[in-house]
């Protein structure tokens, strides 16, 4: 074959051991976005604990203000809660110390997630096809709003008012509440990545329903089953009170509802073409 065939031919596959090389450049991309992020939040210690993860401990905390001013609009003081009074106590020489680099990481992760998950689409969009890659269209911007508003909803809606809740929470006067700072950190944080995550269920059926696994009349007729799961999910990962948990199944059921309407489009644009 002439040279000049050969620079006017289409590029070369990949081959298996490129492959490995670009995605280790996209993690290494990724991760170090997390780290650089995950540093800034170390040196600003005093807001990430006063302000960001304590926050919700306390009485002033916006949620715990917005709600007071509600019941007020709406002449029903039931909503303003009674003040939270958290003692929070550090029962490990290196419990400060090591909480600080495991929060700052968990606010790094939470920082860097639009970034990070560019870079893995930035790998993946090459291998598909023309179509689906149109279809595939802001998939990043979706992904992103989705996860940013099931952090915040986790933060600001279900983890004071499951603080509050089980503060108030007493079983006897005879006993006193000593919080372990692990435990706060831990919950707060989970409550947030966990609905970051749970947020993503419209993103997850539209890649199951291109792919044919699902379909609106399987969701439609599996809804009540969904809505079990969907309780018992909200059991495990949210503290064990009631409110928490229905916090939490609510925008999950709506969620899924959006979902059984995503799969419909797709299935409606499948039929299209099949036509």
């Amino acid at each position: 074959m002439a040279l000049d065939q050969i620079s006017d031919s289409p590029e070369e596959e990949m081959g298996f051991l490129d492959h490995l090389e670009e995605l280790r450049w996209h993690l290494v991309r990724a991760v170090a976005s997390v780290i650089i992020f995950s540093t800034i939040a170390f040196l600003f210690k005093d807001f990430i604990f006063d302000v960001l993860i304590l926050g919700p401990t306390e009485a002033d905390f916006w949620t715990y203000r917005k709600l007071c001013e509600l019941s007020e609009v709406v002449k029903t003081p039931a909503l303003c809660f009674e003040a939270i009074e958290m003692d929070i106590q550090n029962r490990s020489i290196t419990g400060q110390f090591v909480w600080h680099i495991k929060s700052s990481l968990v606010v790094g992760l939470v920082l860097a997630f639009p970034y990070a998950f560019w870079e893995i689409w930035r790998f993946v969009r090459p291998g598909l096809r023309s179509n689906e890659k149109k279809a595939s269209r802001g998939v990043v911007f979706v992904v992103t709003v989705l996860f940013l508003s099931g952090v915040t909803f986790g933060y600001f809606i279900v983890t004071p008012l499951s603080f509050n809740f089980l503060e108030n929470y007493i079983l006897s006067d005879k006993i006193d509440n000593n919080y372990d700072l692990s435990n706060i950190i831990g919950t707060v944080a989970t409550l947030a990545l966990a609905c970051g995550l749970m947020f993503q269920l419209p993103v997850v059926t539209y890649i199951l329903s291109k792919a044919g696994i699902v379909t609106p009349k399987l969701m439609r007729q599996y809804r009540r089953h969904s809505f079990v799961v969907i309780l018992v999910l909200s059991a495990i990962i949210t503290p064990p009170d009631v409110m928490s948990q229905v916090l939490i199944a609510l925008p999950l059921t709506f969620l899924y509802e959006v979902s059984i309407l995503v799969s419909k489009r797709v299935e409606r644009k499948r039929k299209k073409q099949e036509e």
